[in-house]
């Protein structure tokens, strides 16, 4: 029989597998068993009723946190002139057009967020093969081909979230650090959880949402009770 580890039996004793927590009671949980040396983050994941192989019932968006999210995002844009000047005050990390593009395809990825002026798309584009693999490409949907660089900037710093669903039908991120108050994080689970049920595509029959869990770095799966939550 395999050897389950001390932490782990510490932490299957507090936490029942099987149930259904609500949030409140989910989210002191999930902050008590955080107990490593380090801020673990809190994850959130929500397993939709979508075949993710319907590419017209995908799922993607963007949502701030209110309490941000405690990770410090490194954002990369493409502008010229004025614009590339704004964000810099804003706080971009890396700023330029051609010369960017070029850092980029050398092996620059060392970013979070990519945004684009318009006008800056003709550059961008031919870079897909290095950002969209990694989902950094700039999208107008997402809010990250932008005139309003500026904007883009520090709505990216403050802590919005870009979510999407994955082949395993699966919508995950980080909503926070287990240092938030309980409060910070049931506000910002359920500012995660209304913008995914907001982007529910219109094609899809049946449950929308069928589980979602909440979780920290080493810490166990807790689930939660989707009847607190109308659109589950």
């Amino acid at each position: 029989m395999p050897r389950v580890a001390k932490r782990r039996k510490a932490l299957l004793s507090k936490v029942d597998t099987t149930k259904r927590y609500p949030l409140n009671e989910a989210i002191k949980l999930v902050k008590s068993i955080a107990n490593t040396k380090f801020d673990e983050t809190i994850d959130i994941c929500m397993n939709l009723g979508i075949d993710p192989k319907q590419t017209e019932l995908t799922v993607r968006g963007m949502v701030t946190m209110p309490n941000g999210t405690g990770k410090t995002i490194k954002v990369a844009v493409f502008a010229r002139g004025d614009k590339a000047a704004d964000a810099l005050k804003a706080g971009a990390d890396y700023v330029g057009a051609e010369d960017l593009a070029e850092k980029i395809n050398a092996g620059l990825t060392d970013f979070d967020r990519c945004i684009a002026t318009p006008d800056m798309m003709a550059v961008v584009g031919k870079l897909g093969k290095v950002l969209g693999p990694k989902g950094l490409m700039p999208n107008p949907k997402l809010g990250t081909v932008t005139p309003n660089v500026a904007d883009a900037v520090k709505a990216a710093k403050s802590g919005q979230v870009e979510f999407r669903l994955d082949k395993a039908s699966i919508v995950h991120a980080g909503v926070g650090k287990a240092s938030f108050t309980e409060e910070a994080l049931v506000q910002n689970v359920k500012a995660f959880i209304d913008a995914v049920t907001k982007a529910k595509p219109q094609g899809v029959k049946g449950n929308y949402i069928k589980k979602i869990g909440i979780s920290s770095t080493m810490g166990l799966g807790i689930k939660l009770d989707l009847t607190d939550f109308a659109a589950a």
